[in-house]
């Protein structure tokens, strides 16, 4: 199949990526920050360490040239143009976007969420035809347009597969949405409340992604794709999935209109659903589901258990504990005190 790199190989989509390649046939150099190694890797695969602010680290590292280059790391348009310096080394690319690119009919996207009545309403689903913010640097779907606008536009010399990824789950993830479920199991929660339970906002599983990267490495092309699982649950049923999963029951109570603002929130909950379409990576690539929201789930039920164990979780998760540290995920105090005046 020829020589793959993968820059941000050890984080939770470069992980999954490099074994898909590697077992798809590619030689594999693995490249992070800490030159590390997955165990569930075959061991030919090559790994390197790379900072990739540094120019002359990457050129090194693509010294022998590569038939394609994965780009877990690239966030705007100063990684697209490191890219294209060294275009003449590198076959084609697979860069890892975002769904936060895409803005609605009116102008509303991720960026205004926060605005009275700024939460997008987008199409069901919606297709990488959908318009999207402009580039620029004010905030990551800005970036993230730049990034891709930079590389599309230089197609004819580095063709280049952008994902626009969902909300990305699996194990080894700095900021797993997951935990607000997990965690309230393991402390014996069995009654939640839910704000928004029956919004979707797409996930996608890092074996749905890495199976998308493996067929766009062998089909090369410059062309934006969506990234999304072959399912958009509910709120209420990811819940349920992980109940499931956890061998629990948990009774859910809705949250009705009027409760305290950010009581019940979850990190998928949304004013309007946003589900991506996938018709352009099953047309284009040949992509077929290899996984469902449900079925990946175990793996990182038990890694997020696994992290949990002994440690709190703002020690295990620091940049999740950021995100969320004005509105607040685990707040049982606010929950059972709601939860009492309700009961009486």
């Amino acid at each position: 199949m020829g020589h793959a790199v993968v820059i941000g190989a050890t984080g939770q989509t470069g992980r999954a990526a490099v074994r898909a390649l590697a077992e798809d046939g590619w030689t594999v150099t693995a490249a992070s920050r800490g030159g590390g190694r997955d165990d569930r890797w075959p061991r030919e695969v090559r790994v390197v360490g790379l900072d990739r602010t540094d120019d002359a680290a990457l050129a090194a590292v693509l010294d022998g040239g590569c038939d394609v280059l994965v780009d877990m790391a690239a966030y705007g348009p100063a990684e697209a143009r490191q890219l294209l310096s060294l275009a003449d080394r590198v076959g084609s690319a697979v860069v890892i976007s975002s769904g936060a690119v895409y803005a609605d009919d009116r102008g509303r996207s991720f960026d205004t969420q926060e605005e009275p009545d700024g939460f997008p309403r987008f199409p069901v689903p919606i297709p990488e035809t959908q318009p999207t913010v402009a580039a620029g640097g004010s905030s990551y779907g800005t970036r993230k347009v730049a990034l891709e606008r930079e590389l599309l536009a230089a197609g004819d010399c580095l063709p280049t597969t952008l994902l626009r990824a969902g909300a990305i789950h699996g194990p080894y993830c700095r900021t797993p949405r997951e935990l607000y479920f997990v965690k309230r199991n393991l402390d014996g929660r069995r009654v939640r409340v839910l704000a928004h339970g029956e919004s979707r906002f797409h996930p996608v599983s890092v074996h749905t992604l890495a199976e998308l990267i493996r067929l766009a490495a062998a089909r090369p092309g410059s062309r934006v794709l969506n990234a999304g699982d072959p399912d958009a649950p509910t709120v209420r049923e990811i819940g349920e999935a992980i109940d499931a999963v956890m061998g629990v029951e948990t009774e859910t109570l809705p949250m009705p209109a009027g409760a305290p603002p950010g009581l019940g929130s979850t990190p998928w909950s949304a004013a309007h659903p946003v589900v991506y379409d996938m018709a352009a990576a099953e047309r284009t690539l040949g992509y077929r589901p290899v996984t469902t929201y449900r079925d990946s789930l175990p793996e990182t039920v038990r890694w997020l258990t696994a992290q949990l164990r002994d440690r709190d979780w703002r020690t295990a998760f620091p940049a999740l504990a950021r995100t969320y540290e004005r509105t607040g995920l685990f707040d049982y105090t606010a929950e059972d005190a709601w939860l009492a005046g309700e009961r009486g």
